[in-house]
């Protein structure tokens, strides 16, 4: 049994059947990329559908990890500020997925620009663009932009 297996092997009273299957779905990718670069093939480079699947999973943790925090918080001081430096990080790995989606080639001309005053045209920039803003509403209510700007840590 490898050490991944290992990982994967979860007791079947798993609280949170969902949140295992989404790991389970992104480890399969990787793996699949993986395995695709050991035997010399290239393969595609990422495109807008595959960035937005990557930017709705990293919103959709970033979300999970707020609510988190929120409820770790008054009784875990210390961990619950570790939950939200996690937050704040995933909303960083997700405002630069969003950028790097808008800088690939649209299917039309200068269809790669994020307006959010107007309606994008149309998925999945509609879509992307759409939950990036919510998020970042979520970010600006809760996060400084000196937390932003923090490095790693």
């Amino acid at each position: 049994m490898s050490p991944d297996d290992r990982r994967d092997a979860l007791p079947t009273s798993d609280a949170h059947p969902y949140l295992r299957a989404a790991t389970a779905g992104l480890r399969h990718h990787t793996r699949t990329l993986t395995a695709q670069a050991s035997t010399g093939e290239n393969g595609r480079p990422a495109d807008r559908p595959h960035l937005d699947s990557l930017h709705a999973h990293l919103t959709a943790l970033h979300h999970l990890l707020d609510q988190l925090a929120e409820r770790t918080r008054p009784e875990r001081p210390a961990s619950g500020r570790h939950l939200a430096t996690a937050h704040t990080r995933l909303w960083q790995a997700a405002d630069s997925v969003h950028a790097a989606f808008h800088l690939l080639p649209a299917s039309t001309p200068g269809g790669s620009d994020c307006h959010p005053e107007r309606l994008p045209e149309g998925p999945p920039v509609l879509t992307i663009c759409q939950r990036h803003l919510a998020a970042s509403h979520a970010v600006r209510r809760k996060t400084t932009t000196a937390d932003l700007a923090a490095p790693a840590s």
